[in-house]
Parts: C-alpha cells; sequence; structure tokens
C-alpha cells in the first residue's frame, strides 16, 4: 500500500523515495530547489532578528522551490502519493526538504539515480 505509514513517515518517505526520483530533469530541479528552499527557510525564520524585509525573498524562495520541484515531478514515471490534506503537506515537504533529500544524496542514492539515467539533462519534455 503507497500510503501505509505504519513504520513512520521518514521510513516510509525514504522507501517510496528513489523511485520517485530517476528523472535527470528531477534530480537537477531538486539539486538547484533544495538548497533554494533552505535558504528560504533561514530568511523566514531569521527575518525577525535580521530584517523583516527578509520575509519577501525568503517566502519566494521557499514557494519558488516547491514549484520547481513540482514541476520536476511530472517528468517522473512514478507519481508522488497525493497529500492526505495541506497539514499533510507542509510536514511531508518540509521533511523531505530538510531530511529526506540531503540523506539521498550523502547515501549516495542521487549519484546512483543520476548514473542509472541515460537521458540528457535538460532533454526530456
Amino acid at each position: 500500500m503507497m500510503d501505509d505509514r505504519s513504520e513512520g513517515l521518514l521510513a516510509w518517505q525514504w522507501n517510496l523515495y528513489p523511485d520517485n526520483h530517476r528523472a535527470r530533469r528531477n534530480l537537477l530541479l531538486h539539486g538547484v530547489s533544495v538548497p533554494l528552499f533552505h535558504l528560504g527557510n533561514v530568511l523566514l525564520v531569521t527575518a525577525p532578528f535580521t530584517s523583516l524585509w527578509m520575509v519577501l525573498p525568503g517566502a519566494l524562495f521557499t514557494v519558488g522551490a516547491l514549484a520547481l520541484e513540482g514541476r520536476g515531478h511530472r517528468l517522473e514515471a512514478a507519481s508522488p502519493v497525493p497529500f492526505r490534506g495541506p497539514f499533510d503537506a507542509l510536514v511531508r515537504l518540509f521533511v523531505e526538504q530538510w531530511v529526506t533529500f540531503p540523506r539521498f544524496v550523502l547515501s549516495g542514492g542521487f549519484a546512483r539515480a543520476w548514473r542509472a539515467t541515460r537521458e540528457a539533462p535538460l532533454t526530456q519534455p
């Protein structure tokens, strides 16, 4: 069952991750968007202590990163499991950006997926 999270969100997301991250363009978009998401989050969290003007770029970076990833996931053969609702979307996206994708990179999953694809980085429709 694709939405069985009995082992917890992290384990569930990790088990599905490789199937949803095989297209080279999607990997490339994630490589750009995840750091952008991180920067946006940092700007949003630090804005009250630095400058409230950082809220706008922080929000734009965060939302823009998620929009890029949404486009990337349309290139995948396996679609992401639908969100259960707004809170599920927020939690899953946050966990993916801060935990699962960095773990995917550090474990070598990103490199394996990159090598496994034969498509050129920018040739998919």
